[in-house]
């Protein structure tokens, strides 16, 4: 792929980053508005009582949040005991360690990223990349070749969808395998030429740039190296494209539901195509889970009326729609009613109870019908990941991405039959893949245990919602906690999160680890002891100085330690790994380790691990709390070097970092930059981002990492 636009050619400036630049102190105004459906400009959708984390963290990390009247006259921070260090921050301490070679990958295995706003992909020296595949790269035979100016919904059928997100890798043989994407979200802005397609035109191919994709890659020459094998019919027989024309089936006791009927569907059960879908994870039997997440958006009433609500047990559910954020954009900014009665909420009021399920995906049979499992409950899934139980149950652990909402866990009735895996015996496959359809949902509940241990922990409850057969919530159906599950959660008491995202179990030491990304609402008066922060560091670029401001800005990375190291117990225990921001910040924390020597991290998003149990952390909006790119990050868990941040790779201007996929041995990690280029006043004609350089505008792409002479999870000297 030849370069037309270097790194270096004048492009929009994003820094420095100005409160005017962004909304609510994170993401730009591009991002918010295609992304989310500008979810912070409205009101939080969970009204209820129930206790916020933050109460809970404040009273064991309140010796360390001491950032409420750190300021002085001139609006700098105090840094007690860290000096200026400005110059050295600007530098990383960390980097001045080893580089590549020698010692283990912990501490010295590779030289940290300093904090930059290039237009880049960056990674350490002795480290190679290369792009896999950008938006529009032919995913099917017969895809045209990729023209924003030239679109159509056939083309857009075939090709590889626009903002990549989740990514897995199924090992096909020893040189190839199969890669499944998410495609979560459009930015009009960005794909299309101004003036070029009518809003008809626009709402059409943007439903269509959704889904997922599942393309056949093959190693390349160099070790660690990975490519797109050219679609053929010989080549590539289990390549997918998933649409809004691809069949769902509804499974689990929702499945019928009166709530998911509709005109074009009166069985309630099957549903047409997935939208929004975020991060996701790998079954031990070899499918793909995916979160639909901000699928409200979607939704409008043109017209202006609302549909009424539904009847709930028993009585009207007056915020049915409310509290999923629906209606709150009446007008239907995406126009997809247009093209589509569906999105309008007045002809189809059941279709939004629809979407915002965990969906399963078989990469290996591409005629198979995808499923959507209403036993997980319906919320604004981040992902869903699964781990086998001591006694052979799938423990299945989710966020709900919203300022101040919930985190759930569910067990399964049936157990995991390990002969039931790709090569496995098929028959104990199709069981396994049946798992997730009967068992108990729970969700969360956080409390403190004080600071007299020296610690910020405490106890997790996990309360039951229902089974696949009984519900726990006074007066509710089964069926009506699991369409409803945000308010049947309202009523059992859980704990009020800072934006849970990705929630994963290590392989290693089999600790559930939690991306509770930000919270800018999160402000004195709304604290709870499981989430501290109500005033943060920040900066307006890699070498400003720092600046207080309100709001959990950088967030946390929670750890969870299950009772007896059993998953499928109701209880357990939490503490905050890491308090995510400026290490020179005094409220920053690095689960104990020297706060010199490790990197700076906002916002967490997508979390992974290495074959050792190291922590891979993806970030999604850390320009504006920090200043710079944003970038995938390794931390190991245990050991001396327990909590040592460090920068692995940084995303191109606008992009934050999606993924992360490590496979073959620790050899390779694969990331998705999402939406390069997406600052406030860009455009396809003046672009903030040309990445990855193949052409005058900005191309989400899935990009692979490697070390030619050695692991990622350890050092092979």
């Amino acid at each position: 792929m030849t370069s037309v636009r270097p790194e270096s050619r004048p492009l929009l400036s994003l820094t420095p980053v100005s409160d005017g630049d962004v909304r609510h102190g994170s993401r730009s105004l591009m991002t918010c508005l295609f992304k989310c459906g500008n979810a912070c400009d409205h009101e939080v959708p969970n009204a209820s009582d129930n206790t916020y984390v933050r109460d809970v963290v404040d009273a064991t990390v309140g010796r360390r949040s001491i950032l409420r009247g750190a300021a002085v006259g001139s609006g700098a921070l105090v840094l007690a005991g860290m000096g200026s260090g400005l110059a050295a921050a600007a530098v990383e301490p960390a980097a001045r360690r080893a580089p590549v070679k020698g010692g283990p990958l912990a501490t010295r295995a590779f030289r940290p990223v300093p904090p930059n706003t290039r237009d880049a992909v960056v990674v350490p020296p002795g480290f190679g990349h290369n792009v896999v595949i950008r938006w529009g790269d032919p995913v099917l035979p017969g895809a045209p070749a990729f023209d924003p100016a030239n679109l159509t919904v056939d083309a857009v059928k075939k090709q590889f969808g626009y903002n990549n997100d989740y990514v897995g890798v199924t090992k096909l043989t020893s040189t190839t395998a199969l890669m499944l994407v998410n495609h979560e979200y459009d930015d009009s802005e960005l794909m299309y030429p101004a003036g070029r397609y009518s809003a008809e035109e626009i709402a059409s191919l943007g439903i269509y740039t959704h889904g997922m994709s599942v393309v056949t890659i093959k190693k390349g020459k160099t070790p660690g190296s990975w490519y797109m094998v050219k679609p053929s019919a010989t080549a590539t027989p289990k390549n997918r494209r998933i649409n809004a024309d691809t069949t769902f089936l509804v499974t689990g006791p929702a499945a019928g539901s009166d709530h998911l009927k509709t005109t074009a569907d009166t069985s309630g059960s099957r549903v047409k195509g997935t939208f929004n879908n975020c991060a996701g994870g790998l079954t031990p039997w070899g499918t793909h889970l995916s979160g639909e997440e901000n699928f409200n958006q979607y939704f409008g009433a043109p017209g202006g009326a609302m549909p009424a609500n539904p009847t709930v047990a028993g009585a009207e559910l007056a915020n049915a729609y409310s509290r999923y954020g629906i209606g709150v954009n009446a007008s239907d900014p995406r126009k997809w009613h247009l093209v589509d009665s569906r999105f309008d909420l007045a002809a189809e009021p059941n279709e939004p109870h629809r979407f915002g399920w965990v969906v399963e995906v078989d990469p290996m049979n591409p005629k198979s019908t995808p499923r959507k499992h209403s036993m997980l409950g319906r919320f604004k899934h981040e992902g869903a990941n699964v781990t086998i139980a001591k006694n052979g149950k799938a423990v299945v652990y989710m966020g709900d991405d919203e300022r101040f909402d919930y985190i759930y866990k569910f067990v399964s009735k049936g157990k995991f039959d390990p002969k039931g895996v790709i090569g496995g015996s098929a028959s104990a496959r199709k069981a396994n893949m049946k798992l997730l359809e009967t068992g108990t949902l729970y969700v969360g509940k956080f409390s403190g245990d004080g600071l007299g241990d020296g610690r910020s922990d405490g106890d997790v409850e996990w309360i039951r919602l229902c089974t696949d057969t009984q519900s726990f919530v006074e007066g509710w159906s089964v069926e009506e906690v699991l369409v409803f599950t945000r308010q049947a959660a309202d009523l059992v008491g859980p704990t009020k999160m800072d934006r849970p995202e990705d929630v994963e179990v290590n392989p290693v030491n089999k600790r559930v680890y939690v991306a509770l990304t930000n919270n800018t609402n999160r402000v004195a008066g709304t604290e709870d002891e499981a989430n501290p922060i109500t005033e943060a560091g920040t900066r307006t670029s890699p070498a400003a100085p720092l600046t207080p401001k309100t709001g959990n800005r950088n967030g946390y990375v929670m750890e969870i330690t299950p009772t007896d190291g059993d998953h499928t117990k109701a209880t357990a225990s939490w503490n905050l790994f890491l308090i995510c921001g400026d290490p020179e910040s005094p409220e920053t924390y690095f689960a104990g380790f020297d706060k010199t020597k490790v990197s700076r991290i906002s916002c967490p998003d997508n979390l992974a691990f290495d074959s050792v149990g190291n922590l891979w952390i993806s970030t999604d909006g850390a320009l504006s709390p920090m200043g710079m790119n944003d970038g995938l990050f390794r931390v190991p868990v245990k050991g001396e070097n327990r909590g040592q941040v460090q920068t692995f790779a940084t995303m191109p201007k606008g992009a934050e970092c999606c993924g992360p996929f490590i496979y073959d041995g620790d050899r390779s990690v694969f990331f998705a930059p999402q939406h390069p280029g997406e600052i406030s006043g860009a455009s396809f004609d003046a672009p903030a981002s040309t990445w990855p350089h193949t052409n005058d505008y900005p191309r989400p792409s899935v990009v692979v990492a490697y070390r030619e002479e050695g692991s990622l999870g350890r050092d092979t000297h």
